[in-house]
């Protein structure tokens, strides 16, 4: 088993700056990748960015040149800093990890609520 806990969310005003984390614990060995979803209300979930073990990552074309996914492998937390953060950002953002040999993301955070407003 995996838990992910994250933590980092709050308000800030538009062109501000946040950054989540997600700290996993349990059987960290087995993750594969790490991902942090979103979801807006009335919107579907979204996913923001991805981080692999090996470090590729990868990223919606909405936060690409904002955000940046990273790792601390010592301290098993990913990381998602957002800069020049915009209204439509705001949104429940959660982690999730993937397993090695699996192809779906089975574990997940219980979200962190980041609000960006004037």
């Amino acid at each position: 088993q995996v838990q992910l806990v994250e933590s980092g969310g709050g308000l800030v005003q538009p062109g501000g700056s946040l950054r989540l984390s997600c700290a996993a614990s349990g059987s960290t060995s087995r993750i594969y990748a790490i991902a942090w979803y979103r979801q807006a209300p009335g919107k579907q979930r979204e996913l923001v960015a991805t981080i692999t073990t090996g470090g590729n990552t990868n990223y919606a074309d909405s936060v690409k040149g904002r955000f940046t996914i990273s790792r601390d492998n010592t301290k098993n937390t990913v990381y998602l800093q957002m800069n020049n953060l915009k209204l439509e950002d705001t949104a429940v953002y959660s982690c999730a990890a993937r397993r090695v040999g699996t192809g779906t993301y089975s574990y997940w955070g219980q979200g962190t609520q980041v609000t960006v407003s004037s």
